[in-house]
């Protein structure tokens, strides 16, 4: 009796024993239960959201105890930006973390997948709409139909404008040469009177050198100090206080993963991955939120001096901005049924960017 009860006990030890081993191991078995790698390339060219990247990427062999591998590549250093979705099908890449907006050759919709000009101005609220009002059930419906599968988004910083004059007031963009991405932002600013031009993110230090333009959009303080703005500008132009751009106070980046590769994963792989992208996308918005920062220290010792536009001012582009969305929503049925969502959330209690009487006369394309 003795031995059977002692054998008992050394067996519940033993089980018990390995389920907790069970439970505190790192990894989550894929289907095949092998080891998987995948080449995953970013957008980012180098700074701090490079590093951001190829620190996570490098966390996840780790985390799966090598079930899962991720190869991090930047920018242009297997394909060029714009063949990073043709590189997930064709399986020349795994995934890609790219801005979003770059999918609206192919996606239309991605253009309302993405922050635009007035809209969703703050992170939270994206994240309202992908995992809480059907967003991301919409961009996966889409991505799919591409062979790929969208993840979840990824948060950026905002984007800024560089002056060598004053921008005080809505009125001051009458007459002013800008660069602009192109698009809704440069349409809006248009309607304000600057005299827009696109150029590649490499060309706007020269533009602005020998005077070719005046101001320029580009990304957070962190990088545009790196690429020397403040040597060629005075002024920077921000929103009211706590609104850090006047049009583009977030960007948006993703995980996209291509079909092929997303499936050949086991369900809690899959689950793995997407809150693996909430880490990520956490990770890396913290991390440039810091090093803008510490830029601005270095904007103000080389004499930058920060204006802002008030509150006023941002109800009035905000005025120019609506036709303009609307406009761009009913170029595509899928923007459409994407754009509405976002309406009905701006014109919201929660948030009430949008009135009524703005969008009077205004009608959607469902």
């Amino acid at each position: 009796m003795t031995i059977k009860t002692t054998s008992r006990r050394n067996a519940l030890r033993t089980l018990a024993g390995a389920g907790a081993a069970t439970l505190a191991a790192p990894h989550i078995a894929t289907a095949a239960g092998e080891g998987t790698t995948w080449k995953i390339q970013t957008s980012h060219t180098g700074g701090i959201g490079l590093a951001t990247f190829k620190d996570w990427c490098s966390s996840i062999e780790e985390k799966t105890g090598g079930e899962l591998a991720f190869t991090a590549f930047g920018a242009n250093d297997v394909v060029g930006d714009f063949q990073l979705y043709d590189a997930v099908k064709n399986g020349v890449l795994d995934a890609v973390n790219p801005f979003t907006i770059y999918a609206q050759g192919i996606i239309p919709a991605a253009t309302f997948l993405t922050s635009y000009p007035l809209g969703l101005r703050n992170p939270h609220e994206w994240d309202v709409f992908f995992y809480s009002l059907g967003g991301l059930e919409i961009a996966r419906e889409l991505y799919a139909a591409q062979g790929m599968k969208f993840v979840g988004p990824v948060h950026h910083g905002p984007n800024i404008i560089h002056s060598k004059v004053p921008i005080r007031s809505i009125d001051d963009f009458a007459g002013l040469k800008m660069r602009m991405p192109g698009g809704m932002v440069a349409e809006v600013f248009s309607e304000i009177g600057a005299e827009t031009t696109v150029l590649p993110g490499s060309e706007i230090f020269p533009a602005l050198e020998k005077g070719t333009i005046d101001a320029a959009d580009f990304v957070g303080p962190a990088v545009n100090y790196a690429l020397g703005f403040s040597q060629v500008t005075n002024y920077i132009s921000m929103g009211p206080a706590g609104f850090m751009s006047l049009y583009q106070p977030v960007d948006l980046m993703d995980i996209t993963v291509g079909q092929t590769a997303w499936d050949a994963l086991s369900p809690q792989m899959q689950q793995f991955v997407e809150m693996e992208t909430h880490v990520y996308s956490d990770m890396h918005h913290a991390a440039i939120q810091k090093a803008d920062q510490e830029a601005w220290a270095k904007f103000e010792a080389d004499g930058t001096e920060v204006t802002r536009l008030s509150q006023d001012d941002v109800e009035l582009m905000t005025e120019v901005a609506v036709p303009i969305w609307f406009d761009y929503a009913n170029r595509d049925k899928d923007a459409a049924r994407v754009f509405k969502i976002q309406l009905d959330y701006m014109m919201s209690g929660s948030l009430g960017y949008v009135t009524p009487e703005q969008i009077e006369g205004l009608t959607l394309n469902l």
